[in-house]
């Protein structure tokens, strides 16, 4: 199952290719914030993105980023499976 799952933007790393450090539940990686460029709505250190296969898809308020991640919790091993996903994923 792949899910989109909420992720905090840490800093931006890499301006000309649209990379940003994401943490998402205390896994640090790289994503494309590429998707959200140019929309004058541009990703900034400390907000909160949806991403899916390292891209963010839109952004997100805290709340509903921490009630996102509850649920997707209780998903168990899918959740569970995602994170391992993104634990071995390398975007740079």
């Amino acid at each position: 199952m792949c899910l989109a799952i909420p992720g905090q933007v840490m800093e931006i790393v890499d301006e000309e290719h649209n990379l940003a450090r994401v943490d998402v539940a205390g896994v640090r990686r790289n994503v494309n914030v590429g998707l959200l460029a140019g929309d004058g709505n541009d990703v900034r250190a400390g907000d909160w993105v949806l991403i899916h296969v390292g891209f963010a898809l839109s952004k997100v308020d805290e709340e509903e980023a921490h009630a996102t991640l509850a649920l997707l919790k209780q998903l168990g091993e899918a959740y569970e499976s995602e994170l391992e996903e993104l634990k071995t994923s390398i975007i740079e």
